[in-house]
């Protein structure tokens, strides 16, 4: 994991990027509850202190205060006493959907199919994130799809693939929210077990068991 001195500088690059007026940082500071309700542009009209973005920082970085982040920050062996990595490193992907409204698009993941969302960028925003159970999905604004949604439908692409150790029950969750599934739940000839919902922007997303 990061050291505490990383989560620091990412703070204080966070207090940089507001007192320079970045509207990027919009979305991130709105997680807080007194910014919650506020425009890009009222948000970066207030003041900013570091222990505020220290709070943004840590709820990004899944903890529920800066305490609880340094808490565990420093209680982490040291740098040298970590594993080196090798062949059983971590690796994690994200795959970046392209839709025509990050709202619309944020709050169907949210309410159709269980996802949180993790932030979401300008006001209107231009880009977001949604995660589920270790599962993480971004959304950014295009204008114009550089697929063609027809075609995309005709031929099935499927824009990601999500592991679902429990994907009967998650299909069964799915069938009773009336998502769109476009492929029922089956076992493949490879021996995983998947099913395929699609999105309002026709992105189809696969959860494999």
């Amino acid at each position: 994991m990061p050291t505490i001195d990383t989560y620091k500088k990412q703070a204080k690059l966070l207090v940089r990027w507001h007192r320079e007026g970045n509207h990027s940082i919009g979305g991130r500071i709105r997680q807080l509850a007194r910014y919650r309700a506020l425009s890009d542009r009222e948000a970066l009209a207030l003041p900013f202190p570091l222990h505020e973005a220290q709070e943004i920082i840590a709820l990004e970085a899944g903890y529920t205060s800066w305490a609880d982040l340094k808490t565990s920050a420093d209680t982490a062996p040291p740098v040298g006493e970590r594993p080196e990595q090798g062949e059983s490193a971590t690796l994690f992907s994200t795959p970046v959907l392209h839709v025509a409204d990050v709202d619309i698009s944020a709050t169907f993941y949210r309410d159709q199919l269980g996802f949180r969302i993790d932030f979401l960028h300008g006001s209107p925003p231009f880009y977001g994130a949604a995660s589920r159970d270790g599962a993480r999905l971004h959304l950014k604004l295009v204008h114009e799809s550089v697929f063609d949604v027809n075609a995309a439908r005709r031929e099935g692409l499927i824009m990601a693939y999500i592991d679902a150790p429990s994907v009967r029950e998650l299909y069964s969750e799915y069938r009773a929210t009336g998502v769109e599934i476009v492929q029922k739940l089956t076992k493949q000839a490879w021996g995983g077990t998947d099913f395929i919902v699609r999105d309002p922007d026709g992105n189809g997303i696969a959860f494999v068991g």
